[in-house]
């Protein structure tokens, strides 16, 4: 049983799709990962020996752009303005992907939802498809339901957009139409029933689609944690006592937001491992230069610490010392965040994302604060510490029940896992065994 799978050019996408395949080949099922050699070198550290018979990386090059170089073939450090091009370049390889297809025969191609062309081209060879969506099924729910349900009011209150975001988000009506498209039998999403089942209907329904949770996939890392020094550090603080800060690989913060979080994790008074990041061609940045000035000779060493570029995320989540995570809400590190029982503090960065639909999601779910913006999308200070010691220091109504109704929905999620999977596994042998 061939599966070729075909993630979009981005780290969010790719891990993912890398940790599906392995619970394919779990299964019996053999996979080709076709990605970018950019990409690929990343998959390939993390391709065990386990799996190196069973999964197999094929390379996926894009056509020769004079702005685009080999090392901007990922949506990882790329800027902003060259976003647009690394899309046209995919698509300008198509007849490059029809080869690929061609040669590999795969019994099903399992492609991103933002590569729906791709299933176009398999329809030609012959060879069926399905759509994985790694982003929140939420969001494709709330525009998909302005799509297709026209001066419909939304049924589900919870799920809205600000004033600040509403404009901005907008153009992704045209995406969600695109990973709707015209194939609509079957869309796999990186999710459980536990989270977000009533969205994963309605989006069945209105759409014409069969939706299948993949029972929450997530990144897994090996590493000797013990002789981490961050470990050593967090092994010195209490129980729920220190709050985790990252905002992804692919969010930014303005030197104004980078002040604002910094004095408001201050005025917290609550331990602090902060992941900072900046642009690949900001790389060599003083902290000292962005951060208030001061601030990390009051704060970096017992108090805090300040992580620069990657971090071992999953690793510091699971430690028993982190009580919360303020983060930006992209979907992976949601699905983590959960995973380890940590309540969420939301502060979605990119408006042009699932990320502010991500956050009402959860809070539905009841383990998530979004901490407050004013009127104009602005990031306080003060909201940033009374948060944060809401979430750390609050009673039973706050911190602790945060902490009950986060164990509570990832052991929801362990019960369904196996058998959201093995739906997922049954459908994907049905049709390889048809087109066998």
């Amino acid at each position: 049983m061939r599966v070729l799978m075909f993630p979009y050019l981005a780290y969010g996408h790719i891990t993912p799709f890398f940790e599906l395949a392995k619970k394919l080949s779990d299964r019996g099922f053999s996979i080709d990962l076709c990605s970018t050699p950019i990409n690929l070198s990343l998959i390939n550290k993390k391709l065990t020996q386990k799996y190196s018979s069973s999964i197999h990386l094929v390379e996926f090059h894009l056509p020769n752009l004079p702005e685009l170089p080999p090392h901007y073939h990922t949506t990882n450090g790329l800027p902003i303005h060259l976003q647009s091009t690394l899309y046209k370049a995919i698509t300008m390889s198509k007849p490059q992907f029809y080869e690929i297809l061609k040669d590999q025969k795969p019994n099903v191609l399992v492609h991103d939802v933002m590569q729906p062309w791709a299933a176009g081209v398999a329809f030609s060879l012959n060879i069926p498809s399905i759509k994985f969506c790694v982003t929140s099924i939420a969001m494709c729910c709330y525009f998909g339901h302005f799509l297709l349900k026209t001066g419909v009011e939304f049924p589900f209150s919870a799920l809205y957009l600000k004033d600040y975001e509403r404009d901005i988000t907008r153009p992704y009506d045209v995406e969600v139409k695109e990973e709707l498209g015209e194939n609509r039998a079957i869309m796999l999403v990186n999710s459980s029933r536990a989270i977000d089942g009533k969205y994963i209907d309605y989006l069945s329904e209105i759409g014409k689609t069969e939706i299948l949770p993949t029972g929450v996939v997530i990144q897994d890392i090996a590493i000797n944690e013990e002789e981490m020094e961050i470990v050593k550090w967090l092994g010195n603080k209490k129980e729920n006592s220190t709050v985790y800060v990252s905002f992804g690989s692919e969010n930014f913060l303005t030197k104004e937001e980078m002040e604002e979080v910094a004095y408001g994790l201050e005025l917290s008074n609550v331990h602090f491992v902060w992941v900072v990041r900046f642009p690949k061609e900001e790389q060599v940045v003083n902290l000292e230069d962005v951060l208030p000035q001061g601030f990390l000779q009051r704060n970096i060493g017992e108090k805090g610490r300040i992580i620069e570029r990657w971090a071992p995320q999953t690793i510091i989540l699971r430690h028993p010392s982190i009580g919360a995570f303020v983060t930006q809400c992209g979907w992976n590190s949601t699905l983590e965040c959960i995973e380890f029982g940590v309540p969420i503090i939301a502060l979605p960065m990119n408006f042009y994302s699932d990320q502010p639909l991500n956050a009402r999601l959860i809070v539905e779910n009841g383990v998530c604060v979004e901490m407050a913006r004013d009127g104009y999308g602005k990031i306080h200070r003060g909201n940033v510490a009374e948060t944060i010691k809401d979430v750390i220091f609050g009673g039973k109504n706050i911190g602790e029940g945060l902490r009950r109704k986060v164990k509570d929905l990832r052991e929801n999620i362990k019960l369904q896992r196996e058998e959201e999977m093995d739906g997922v596994v049954n459908v994907l042998k049905q049709i390889c065994e048809k087109n066998a």
